[in-house]
């Protein structure tokens, strides 16, 4: 597991995960969210985020926590070992997500870009309420473009992630104990 994508619905707990899995195994963690947002919430470029993003994707070792564009689906896919998918039931992100806003409104995340604090947008709120419905179809799609040697791993509940994480955690200590 060296390019690990993360990938789900807004609210499900990816970035979480994916910042958990990074300081965990020493792999650098990088948000797509970072790399596409400007101060403002103003969008990068498609040309400036694809160079952006090439260049991350060409690194040897991330994990790389977000959805978006579609555009540049394949780039993320071919270059991965490992997708972590985060298939969460609606109500679940939908409360992940109005945590999130409590716990952070008006401050920037550490997984966002300079300049996005939390906010209360309802545009938003409607992506992670139709996630399901019209993103999940196209990622089961993408998924089936994995290749023989990719891994998928899906969680259908946090507890699952957490499992996962511990896991790796166990691995390691017997690894330093011997």
């Amino acid at each position: 597991m060296q390019r690990v994508l993360v990938m789900g619905s807004s609210g499900s707990g990816k970035s979480t995960f994916a910042r958990r899995l990074s300081d965990m195994t020493g792999i650098p963690f990088v948000s797509l969210d970072a790399l596409y947002w400007k101060p403002g919430w103003v969008k990068s470029d498609t040309a400036e985020f694809r160079g952006r993003l090439t260049e991350v994707a060409l690194q040897p070792h991330w994990v790389m926590d977000g959805n978006f564009p579609s555009h540049l689906v394949e780039l993320r896919r071919d270059a991965c070992d490992t997708v972590i998918w985060f298939d969460l039931p609606r109500w679940s992100c939908m409360f992940g997500v109005m945590k999130r806003i409590a716990g952070s409104y008006g401050q920037v995340r550490p997984e966002m870009a300079e300049g996005c604090p939390e906010k209360i947008d309802f545009e938003f709120f409607r992506y992670v309420w139709t996630y399901r419905r019209q993103q999940r179809p196209k990622l089961l799609d993408y998924f089936g473009g994995l290749r023989a040697d990719q891994s998928l791993v899906c969680f259908t509940d946090r507890t699952q992630a957490n499992d996962y994480l511990n896991e790796i955690a166990l691995r390691q200590s017997q690894v330093s104990i011997h």
